[in-house]
């Protein structure tokens, strides 16, 4: 019997994944990641362990879910965005459509 959840998979893998993609974008568009570990409530090094591949890392993104990523980022740049959480959580759901998806979304 696996008692496993869609929702261990968010925490482990999905979220941590579009944390890392996210930092990578804003630090590749000039934002510091001393500034990004701030954006994200986090320490510096744990956006390093991003940056390096060391967290975050095993889920490779569609170009849709990556162009959404990268649009996201600008936002955050400019100040486009009000409520980043709720732009996450759409990627999230993206991600997680189809088999395996949480019951609760279907």
């Amino acid at each position: 019997m696996n008692l496993e959840t869609p929702c261990q998979a968010v925490v482990w893998d999905i979220l941590p994944a579009i944390r890392a993609a996210l930092a990578m974008e804003l630090v590749k568009n000039g934002i510091s990641q001393k500034e990004v570990a701030k954006m994200f409530g986090m320490a510096p090094s744990a956006v390093s362990q991003y940056l390096t591949k060391k967290r975050g890392y095993r889920i490779e993104f569609d170009d849709d879910v990556k162009e959404s990523i990268a649009n996201l980022a600008l936002e955050i740049q400019e100040g486009k965005v009000d409520n980043v959480a709720a732009k996450i959580c759409e990627i999230c759901r993206y991600l997680r459509r189809g088999e395996g998806a949480c019951p609760a979304d279907e």
